[in-house]
């Protein structure tokens, strides 16, 4: 980043706050004002008024001098805390995959798999992790390589809302014993939060929050405690939530859901989870 006072970096090729130096010399990169409101943060007037009152910080560092310019390709925004999507080329959907499709771009056994939901954007996306063909619910379908890594990776502790009705009465004694941790032939996993939701005719419904990525996990967490899954939906995936979006529809992130997923993974990108 640099200062339009000066036109010069202001520390070599990387700035104090991070910043890169423009190829093209002269007064370097974009004013920051400008850059906000392309990004659709505000308006350009409004925009300096968040910079002005120290809002809006550049690779982790406060700005708030309005001839200040950035690099959007290479310099990390964020305004009150939430990061901004400056890269136009990066794109975020959510899909409520259906039952009976696999978690694959492409599947050799013939099976529906997830190129039907990715014909409406011109950029190639792919799954971030996946869902088994039974389950159905919260798929996150992007191009960014960097956020995926962050989201499907285990140790950064990324968590997964799921609703599974299952048979039988759960009792209050098995909502501990998932919290607590059960055996699994893989090693001990433990529930990060579970709770009852409801229980009638012989079924019940409960609510599992994890961190883990091991394959079929609820479904097997739940056989060990006696009851085994009837159907399963994912209902959560980090700060993104399933809402209302149909089965079997998909569409891109909000301004908002993309801000906290890009929040996410810049803070969690260099600090696994223990």
């Amino acid at each position: 980043m640099t200062d339009a006072s000066t036109g010069s970096a202001t520390g070599g090729s990387r700035s104090a706050t991070g910043g890169s130096r423009s190829a093209s010399g002269g007064e370097e990169g974009v004013r920051l004002q400008k850059v906000l409101a392309n990004a659709g943060v505000a308006s350009r007037r409004v925009s300096e008024e968040m910079i002005v009152a120290g809002r809006v910080r550049v690779n982790g560092q406060v700005v708030t001098e309005l001839g200040s310019r950035i690099d959007p390709e290479a310099d990390l925004v964020d305004v009150d805390g939430t990061a901004i999507q400056l890269d136009a080329s990066k794109r975020y959907v959510i899909l409520n995959k259906p039952t009976g499709v696999v978690s694959s771009m492409s599947d050799d056994r013939g099976r529906p798999d997830l190129r039907r939901y990715t014909k409406d954007w011109d950029e190639r996306l792919f799954n971030v992790g996946r869902l088994d063909a039974d389950t159905s619910g919260l798929l996150v379908l992007t191009n960014d390589g960097d956020l995926a890594h962050v989201l499907a990776h285990p140790s950064f502790g990324v968590t997964k809302v799921y609703i599974a009705k299952v048979e039988g009465q759960v009792l209050p004694q098995t909502i501990q014993r998932l919290i607590k941790g059960v055996e699994l032939e893989d090693g001990r996993i433990a529930a990060d939060k579970a709770r009852l939701l409801d229980a009638s005719r012989g079924e019940s419904l409960v609510e599992l929050t994890l961190h883990s990525g091991k394959n079929r996990i609820v479904r097997r967490m739940m056989a060990e405690v006696g009851h085994p899954v009837v159907e399963l939906v994912r209902r959560q995936f980090g700060p993104l939530h399933l809402g209302t979006l149909p089965v079997g529809k998909a569409r891109e992130l909000t301004t908002v859901e993309r801000g906290a997923l890009l929040t996410l993974s810049r803070r969690d990108g260099d600090t696994p989870a223990e």
